[in-house]
């Protein structure tokens, strides 16, 4: 069965914040972001560095089983995808930061087209 479109789109834009992660864990400045990545998944004790390569690795992980339509990747991409709505939810309401916003309208469009096109997955 052919992968749609949307399904590859949305893998590239996953792998392509992987990759970024994974270059700003190397060139980190612990300056540049009020809210980092570890206490926005509630680590704030655990270093920076090392959240932006586990959550770099794991979406890396989700996206390959994504692209290759396989049911584990289905209900990964699925379960990922709303725990950063769920987390972008909760700091869009204690911050007024657009991209807070901008994750939680991503996750709805990747959970709604997901859904959409659930045949496709093995």
């Amino acid at each position: 069965m052919k992968r749609p479109l949307g399904i590859s789109l949305i893998s590239y834009f996953y792998i392509l914040g992987a990759i970024l992660l994974l270059l700003t864990s190397i060139f980190y400045d612990p300056n540049a972001n009020q809210i980092g990545i570890a206490t926005r998944f509630g680590l704030s004790n655990v270093p920076e560095q090392l959240i932006r390569v586990l959550v770099a690795l794991t979406s890396l992980i989700i996206v390959f089983g994504y692209m290759r339509l396989k049911k584990w990747g289905f209900w990964m991409m699925l379960v990922y995808t709303l725990f950063i709505l769920v987390i972008s939810f909760s700091l869009s309401l204690t911050h007024n930061q657009q991209p807070f916003t901008g994750n939680m309208i991503w996750s709805i469009l990747v959970i709604s087209y997901t859904i959409y096109v659930n045949k496709y997955f093995l």
